[in-house]
């Protein structure tokens, strides 16, 4: 388809975030109201189902103590916010902008307009703009607050991180999965013939559909998208920000049943007919198909990467010198092939980070050994370990790192990490208890039966009237 820290900390800002506060009447008769007060802070009532409403509709599981756990990942939001405003923290507006502009996408998107937006929430989206911006501010806000208390934490040095190992019991310590250092040598398939037999294919389908066939049954039979093709190739309600940049600029052109000429996204070929156009956001139907090779190109590609094998194995040339002779990826080329984790930049590659096809080819081997030539993907279009242009290579285990428990002389950077993490924690919990016992904080006793994880908020309730 073609759509491209703290335990209190990000979780309680979207609790007290991601929906508008609104008064209403429930079904069995109680008027909303104020639930908590934390200093000059208010915590309503609508606030908290809201919330679990909107955890129904994007499908997330919730058990009878939800409403519990949602107050109480408010209440400590609360006082960080309060702490920052104290402290004259600066809102970062172009963050909440671009986060506005998210949100608005996604909810947007995933109700299917702006119309159903605003039929979900009950407000016109003026208002749901204005009101999710009040509370992405605070949002900011409060991170800010928690980064300025991490940052007072000293620098940890090697005693710290020797200390913490010592007081962490061996199984609480991380541990460390196995490692691959790599390295290979890729072929690439002629493209250029793949790509036009594709958009003949597509062509002769578009023609099909001008000439009355039905788009729908020509998409669930040709469409290589999964996702669309079931429904007749439709995506429904987007915004165009959703997708690949040309597809929405081809999409938003179109006239309402027009079929688009090909357009060329990292996923492949589409077609694309528009349902639907509101303002920035569109429905449309599209046919994905992508560059196929043949037997012969896998063959070809196989054979010289056969050769080159037996080159090395005869030790007539190095395999970083015929990685940087012969091999067609860009990335490793220079570098004698060696692999890099795109994201990371790490040369270690843990299992689930490797292309299925790459790990199947190497999991038997040893150090220094080269495997068969194989079938896979390079990292181009969406990327990850399932996504990418096909590519035929041979890789080269350059190291295996077994795994084992962390230690210090062998992995001081992953130690330090969650002892830095650990006083992190430390820091935030502080501030929090030490918050609870000099705010006014009240909670009302509907909730006094909440298995809560802080002791101190069961000071804080008022008598029942």
């Amino acid at each position: 388809m073609p759509m491209k820290y703290m335990r209190i900390a990000l979780a309680a800002a979207m609790m007290c975030g991601i929906l508008p506060v609104s008064a209403q009447r429930y079904s069995d008769g109680l008027i909303d109201k104020s639930v908590a007060v934390v200093g000059n802070e208010m915590i309503l009532l609508s606030q908290i189902e809201q919330e679990i409403q909107m955890r129904r509709a994007q499908g997330m599981a919730s058990d009878r103590n939800i409403r519990c756990e949602i107050l109480e990942q408010m209440l400590a939001s609360k006082l960080f916010l309060m702490q920052a405003r104290v402290d004259s923290l600066t809102i970062n507006q172009d963050m909440v902008a671009g986060d506005l502009a998210n949100r608005m996408d996604q909810i947007r998107t995933q109700l299917g307009g702006d119309e159903e937006v605003e039929k979900y929430f009950g407000k016109p989206l003026y208002k749901l703009r204005e009101e999710w911006r009040r509370t992405l501010e605070d949002q900011n806000l409060t991170m800010m607050m928690q980064q300025n208390i991490v940052e007072k934490i000293p620098e940890l040095t090697p005693y710290d991180v020797e200390q913490y190992v010592e007081r962490t019991a061996p199984e609480d310590l991380p541990v460390v999965p196995i490692k691959y250092r790599l390295s290979q040598i890729c072929i690439y398939p002629d493209r250029e013939a793949a790509d036009n037999a594709v958009k003949e294919r597509l062509l002769a389908i578009r023609e099909r559909i001008i000439n009355g066939e039905k788009f729908a049954t020509l998409a669930r039979i040709y469409s290589q998208d999964p996702g669309s093709a079931r429904r007749g190739g439709e995506l429904g309600m987007a915004s165009k920000s959703i997708f690949w940049p040309a597809f929405s600029d081809a999409a938003m052109a179109l006239k309402p049943g027009v079929v688009s000429q090909i357009v060329e996204t990292p996923d492949g070929f589409h077609i694309i007919e528009v349902l639907e156009k509101k303002g920035d956001m569109f429905n449309a139907r599209h046919i994905l198909m992508k560059p196929e090779y043949t037997s012969d190109d896998r063959d070809k590609a196989f054979k010289v990467l056969d050769s080159l094998k037996t080159e090395i194995l005869s030790n007539n040339i190095p395999f970083e010198l015929a990685a940087r002779f012969f091999s067609e990826d860009p990335a490793t080329r220079t570098n004698g092939g060696q692999m890099a984790d795109p994201n990371t930049g790490s040369a270690y590659f843990e299992i689930d980070q490797l292309k299925p096809q790459d790990y199947n080819a190497i999991k038997d081997l040893k150090e220094g050994e080269i495997s068969v030539p194989v079938e896979s993907l390079d990292n181009e279009g969406r990327g990850g370990t399932t996504g990418g242009n096909t590519v035929y290579k041979i890789l080269k285990v350059d190291m295996i790192l077994p795994a084992h428990t962390a230690s210090f002389d062998n992995d001081y950077d992953l130690l330090l990490s969650q002892a830095k993490q650990e006083k992190e924690m430390e820091a935030i919990d502080s501030f929090i208890d030490e918050k609870i016992t000099s705010t006014y904080i009240v909670i009302d006793p509907m909730f006094k039966d909440c298995p809560f994880e802080r002791d101190g908020w069961y000071e804080k309730f008022r008598e029942s009237e």
